[in-house]
């Protein structure tokens, strides 16, 4: 949950607190702290190293700039103000132009079409920026959404996908846990006669239990 000490935005400063807490038990027999400090320094350097690649992958960027933290940091803000699904949003922020960035291709990544109006400003100007930094690296726009597509998946296992296969096998049908397992082994195709499964949470699916949220033992 928001704001919680183990939280997921919150994983990295609890691995590294983790793994300051093995270096402290590991204190008796190190004659020198000398590796334990460069062992945490490392998994700093590495982690930001790593994360940043990610990042710059996801947005169809070579590499992250200083200022492009900004503006990632934007789109998740906005992501999470607007009440957009995160998977969907990155597949298709593909499709946007660099020439003529649209909201349009966006529209479907929505929760709510009243946040999605609300914020339609906002975004906008954020999706400026973006292909304004897209024209920058001016890498050709077919090679950005192969490598964009390969870094973003079109299939997640959604909770309430996962609670739907869980109902059926309860009742004996074990037929879409088999589906989705198969499906899951290609996230990043296509997979065009299963775009049923990349749709985004329904209605009926918000509130639920084991579909809205979970527990660490879930």
């Amino acid at each position: 949950a928001e704001g919680r000490r183990y939280r997921f935005g919150h994983q990295p400063q609890i691995a590294h607190w983790n793994l300051s807490r093995l270096a402290e038990s590991l204190v008796p027999v190190f004659p020198s702290l000398d590796p334990l400090h460069h062992g945490l320094d490392r998994f700093v350097e590495v982690y930001t190293g790593e994360y940043s690649a990610m990042m710059a992958a996801k947005f169809g960027l070579h590499h992250l700039n200083k200022e492009d933290g900004e503006l990632v940091a934007e789109a998740f803000e906005l992501l999470h103000r607007a009440e957009v699904d995160m998977t969907l949003f990155f597949r298709k922020l593909a499709e946007i132009d660099a020439e003529a960035p649209s909201l349009a291709p966006l529209a479907e990544a929505f929760y709510s079409e009243e946040l999605r109006n609300r914020y339609q400003a906002a975004w906008q100007d954020w999706l400026s920026r973006y292909a304004e930094r897209l024209r920058q690296e001016g890498a050709p726009a077919a090679g950005r959404r192969a490598r964009m597509n390969a870094a973003n998946p079109r299939f997640v296992l959604r909770n309430y996908l996962a609670q739907e296969a869980i109902d059926l096998a309860e009742q004996g049908d074990v037929s879409r846990v088999h589906e989705l397992l198969d499906l899951m082994r290609r996230p990043y195709d296509e997979q065009p006669e299963r775009g049923r499964f990349a749709a985004k949470r329904p209605d009926w699916a918000r509130e639920r239990a084991g579909c809205s949220m979970l527990s660490c033992s879930s």
